[in-house]
């Protein structure tokens, strides 16, 4: 029979359809794999093109003659202004803020065939070092108040670029979503004295039931009332409200679960357009003891349609439960392409 399940963080409603509910294989993505060549003449990532792109803001390897592995650069079609000034017009039914932010795009790879799934962990590691580094130097801003660090990988999931890339915008307000996040948090912490995300990690690792992966600094699962099938979130053992703090030991523990777990939906669910985000409290909140960040991936396996859009809550086919154990029965270390190297 249906059920209606609670989000535990933002206290939203969702549908657990399990009268059309689905086997989690029958989701996966059945489409003609198209061969993707190293190198694209006309890609402005690819290395050799960076005339073709903005001005370089930051890079790994940092020294000038080396060829690079990871780089960042301005978007050439940025949401937001560096230019402008966050300056206010504060009407009372039509306020507004001169436009200014950060958009930038991480270069994830010179090679143009890459995806994430299919990199090293140790590569994976450079690209979180850079989100690391992007993220703490954009938050020394004082005008910047929220820094948002995504994915799009598919043509449904966003991408309009297919060379491997993540972006990071940074804006001068924090937004709802995320101030509803932080209060729940916040009465949460008041009402038992400690964090909620902690909490439900020590209960959900206990139970197992849908835990997906564990390492010795992260977890992955799907949660009790995940919204979309597939659903996922990673989230660092150890408490800690800004993604900011995460530690190089961290970063490369993080690669590692994130790296498995995209290369067991790429396998699994025959790569899926996805959106991955780092979900991090602002940097103004470090060291707060009601707050912890997390990755949350989202495979684009479903639709958001009028029921969805009309009353902000979701109807998922596939019980989180046999999600978790699917992916987990997904073995990927012996297809071609994969390795941990």
């Amino acid at each position: 029979m249906p059920e209606l399940r609670q989000n535990f963080f933002s206290k939203e409603w969702v549908i657990i359809a399990t009268e059309r509910a689905k086997r989690p294989e029958e989701l996966a993505m059945h489409r003609m794999a198209e061969p993707v060549p190293a190198f694209v003449e006309t890609c402005p990532f690819c290395p050799g093109n960076e005339s073709q792109s903005q001005h370089e803001v930051f890079r790994a390897p940092a020294a000038a003659g080396e060829p690079w592995e990871v780089r960042v650069i301005p978007n050439k079609f940025a949401a937001l202004s560096s230019e402008l000034q966050p300056t206010r017009n504060p009407q009372h039914m039509r306020r507004r803020i001169d436009g200014f932010g950060f958009h930038e795009v991480i270069i994830e790879a010179p090679d143009h065939s890459h995806c994430t799934a299919l990199m090293t962990d140790a590569h994976v590691a450079k690209v979180i070092g850079v989100y690391r580094a992007r993220y703490n130097a954009l938050s020394a801003d004082r005008r910047v108040n929220h820094i948002t660090i995504f994915k799009n990988h598919g043509a449904d999931a966003g991408a309009s670029q297919s060379h491997p890339h993540s972006q990071l915008i940074a804006t001068p307000v924090i937004p709802s979503q995320v101030r509803h996040r932080l209060f729940e948090a916040l009465r949460y912490y008041d009402d038992a004295g400690e964090c909620m995300f902690c909490h439900m990690m020590e209960s959900e690792i206990a139970d197992q039931t849908r835990i997906v992966l564990k390492s010795e600094h992260c977890v992955a699962m799907e949660v009790f009332a995940s919204a979309t099938p597939f659903a996922t979130y990673i989230f660092p053992l150890r408490h800690m409200a800004s993604f900011g703090d995460i530690s190089d030991t961290e970063v490369a523990d993080l690669a590692r679960t994130l790296r498995m777990l995209l290369a067991k939906m790429y396998v699994g669910l025959r790569n899926p357009d996805l959106n991955y985000t780092v979900r991090s409290a602002p940097a103004d909140y470090a060291g707060a003891r009601h707050l912890h960040w997390y990755v949350s991936v989202i495979p684009r396996l479903t639709r958001t349609a009028g029921f969805e859009l009309g009353s902000g809550m979701f109807i998922n086919t596939v019980l989180p439960e046999a999600a978790a154990e699917f992916l987990r029965n997904v073995v990927v270390e012996k297809v071609a392409g994969v390795g941990a190297g």
